[in-house]
């Protein structure tokens, strides 16, 4: 138990003392989108986790963030039961498609009915360069946004009939907030008792991983983070970064490769993509080393019961869930496994 966790559960015991009645906080992670890249199958979400805390009392829901927001996130966001006007931040691991292609619904459905905000803040790292020169930024992403609404006239058009939306489209309800990321881990957001970390890690250019601290317990989201030598021969397939970023914490998030995948298992997958990725294996060998209590897999390549990854046949057949949890089990982690399917959740109380 962490010193913060101590200090709100000896809060609580005072209270109880005082007012006869404890005031138990909770955090709540919930997975919005379990897809493994690009593909589709059966109707999954793209990659996104949705991060709650509150009290027990009103159900984690003081604050809301989301992180990632690949498509479907809207739909999911709405089963689990937080509409998109009430998230507080969203937070961008890298700016693949697959992770953020939902962020223009959600704006645009927060332009339609909270036009009047507030806004909502957009954490990612700053504008990137890539080792091949060119650029990645979120801040021009946020900024156009919109874009195709207002050329389709769209904006316009709806702006006609409710003059109290905002006239430049969704980009003006966003509040980006880039930041460098580092090796060292450092506050990148903060509400209350709510902070959240952000830490370099190696994916694509300007790809960072998470970490929320609150006084119920604490979550690592490593998005797509790899080891920073991108193959053979090296110890392990994860980052070094979030490893660090991971001490301590209750609860690992981290999207997921198979071994199956690899050059040996007979799928014609590109090996530097399968290189780039974390095996479940090796995320099990973090978690263990980490101390955490919780694996949560996600962005699972293949998805489970899916006969290929995109055009890549598995030659034995689709995995189960079984599969990744043998595949994790040879760490020899002992911690509680999730295998990720949408709106799978974890969640953890000041009393845990």
């Amino acid at each position: 138990m962490t010193r913060k966790l101590v200090g709100a559960v000896f809060f609580g015991a005072c209270l109880l003392v005082a007012t006869g009645a404890q005031a138990e906080s909770c955090l709540k992670v919930t997975l919005t989108g379990t897809q493994g890249g690009p593909p589709v199958f059966k109707g999954q979400a793209g990659a996104g986790t949705l991060v709650q805390f509150g009290s027990v009392e009103n159900k984690c829901n003081d604050v809301r963030l989301q992180f990632d927001t690949g498509r479907g996130t809207t739909q999911r966001l709405s089963q689990a039961g937080v509409p998109v006007g009430q998230l507080d931040a969203v937070f961008l691991t890298h700016l693949h498609s697959d992770h953020t292609e939902g962020l223009a619904d959600m704006m645009q459905l927060r332009w339609h009915f909270n036009s009047g905000g507030p806004k909502v803040d957009l954490v990612c790292s700053e504008e990137t360069k890539s080792p091949l020169g060119f650029s990645l930024s979120c801040a021009r992403f946020a900024k156009h946004i919109g874009d195709s609404l207002i050329q389709s006239g769209e904006i316009a058009q709806r702006l006609a009939e409710n003059k109290k939306r905002l006239p430049g489209g969704p980009a003006e309800l966003i509040t980006v907030k880039d930041f460098k990321p580092a090796d060292e881990a450092k506050e990148v957001w903060s509400k209350g008792d709510v902070s959240v970390s952000a830490i370099r890690s190696t994916h694509i250019a300007g790809h960072a991983s998470y970490r929320v601290d609150t006084p119920a317990g604490s979550v690592v989201i490593g998005g797509d983070a790899g080891n920073d030598i991108r193959k053979p021969p090296r110890q392990t397939s994860t980052s070094d970064q979030v490893e660090k970023l991971a001490a301590g914490a209750d609860i690992v998030v981290h999207s997921t490769i198979h071994p199956v995948m690899g050059p040996d298992g007979g799928t014609g997958f590109p090996p530097p993509i399968f290189f780039r990725q974390s095996n479940a294996t090796d995320l099990g060998h973090l978690a263990k080393r980490a101390g955490a209590k919780h694996l949560m897999l996600t962005h699972l390549i293949p998805p489970v019961g899916a006969p290929r990854q995109g055009p890549y046949k598995l030659p034995n057949g689709a995995l189960s869930e079984d599969d990744y949890r043998d595949a994790v089990s040879k760490s020899g982690f002992e911690g509680e496994t999730t295998v990720g399917q949408d709106l799978a959740s974890v969640m953890l109380t000041s009393s845990n």
